[in-house]
């Protein structure tokens, strides 16, 4: 019993002073916290509405720990037999500040994200400030993290010894390392050299190995290319960096749109121009700006027409092109028929009326 009551007394044990701390710590951290919620829910602030989304729960810990760091560090001052009591403070103060930090980055990552408009036709630049954003948010988080961790191992004597020997070596090691971590160090060098230099950009419309598709995913190492068809094809980073590929929204997002017709050379050319403006003018999938139809080559009986449109992006443009394709075929089978490529059944039909009557037909 009297035991009992010497670990409760205040000069011979440090939790009197851990258990006030960590009762005005939770006071401290739930009045804080109830404050943002508070203005998140009543404000139109999206900064205030990021912090109350990622930051409470961090709160909880944080506050508590400092204050139960700081009293710890005053008792171990004339208490060196409960030193060990700061040092595990401070190991799990280091752990939340980690934690804390990475956190405030992705609330600065949202805050940043929300500020980008991607409704408007042209989102180019706000596509490639969210591909700069998303890579050096993994890259802060990966340098806080590195830094917690060195923090946390140079608080111990002992690891701190190991440490300098582990640096008088480093020269063997880091060759060593250099050597099997090539193919990992060129992907993030690459890595870094896209996000700033960017061939490509999150929701880029791309060919790669054959197939169109729109960049989904730009990690450290790998990107993810989501095909038309809902696949997804995982390229390593440096595949844009070695390998020619296709961007289609390299620079902007608006393209022009191409249709072929092959037709007979009676096709009335102009009418046809006529009716492709007027195709044009009647869908919102143009974009108002070019337009063209022209003779661009012949092939034995029949002319080549390709059809020039121009739309804000590229889903729109393959849109355009199959509705402009349809749309002049159904007038050119109904309004001009003969310019359709039916030679070779008319070329045949009078072939055979030239037999006699009692030859064989096929």
């Amino acid at each position: 019993m009297n035991d009992f009551f010497n670990l409760l007394d205040y000069r011979n044990s440090p939790w009197l002073i851990v258990l006030p701390a960590l009762v005005i710590g939770l006071i401290i951290s739930a009045v804080v916290i109830n404050i943002i919620k508070i203005t998140a829910a009543k404000k139109e602030w999206r900064a205030v509405k990021a912090v109350s989304e990622n930051l409470t729960s961090v709160l909880y810990f944080f506050i508590p720990l400092v204050l139960i760091t700081a009293a710890l560090k005053t008792y171990s001052l004339t208490h060196k037999d409960y030193y060990w009591t700061f040092t595990i403070s401070k190991v799990a103060l280091i752990a939340v500040t980690t934690w804390l930090m990475t956190r405030i980055v992705i609330i600065i990552e949202k805050v940043l994200i929300d500020q980008l408009d991607f409704n408007t036709p042209d989102n180019n630049q706000a596509r490639r400030l969210f591909t700069k954003i998303k890579f050096v948010k993994r890259m802060v988080i990966i340098l806080i993290i590195t830094i917690g961790v060195s923090i946390l191992l140079l608080s111990f004597e002992s690891v701190r010894q190991y440490g300098v020997g582990i640096l008088t070596s480093a020269g063997i090691f880091s060759v060593i390392i250099g050597f099997a971590a090539q193919k990992s160090l060129a992907n993030l060098m690459a890595g870094i050299q896209i996000a700033f230099t960017q061939p490509i950009k999150i929701d880029d419309v791309v060919i790669v190995e054959g197939e169109w598709g729109r960049i989904e995913e730009i990690n450290l190492t790998y990107v993810v290319v989501n095909i038309w068809d809902l696949r997804r094809i995982v390229l390593p980073i440096t595949y844009f960096i070695e390998t020619p590929f296709q961007n289609w929204t390299r620079n902007e997002s608006a393209l022009i749109g191409t249709a072929f017709f092959q037709l007979n050379y009676l096709t009335p050319v102009a009418r046809l121009r006529e009716k492709l403006k007027e195709i044009l003018d009647t869908t919102p999938l143009w974009d108002g700006k070019s337009w063209a139809l022209q003779v661009t080559d012949t092939q034995g009986q029949l002319m080549i027409l390709r059809a020039l449109m121009s739309a804000r992006n590229s889903s729109e443009t393959f849109d355009l092109r199959c509705y402009v394709r349809e749309k002049m075929i159904e007038f050119i089978s109904l309004e001009y028929p003969e310019a359709l490529p039916s030679f070779r059944i008319e070329e045949a039909k009078k072939q055979e009326s030239m037999l006699p009557d009692n030859e064989p037909r096929i």
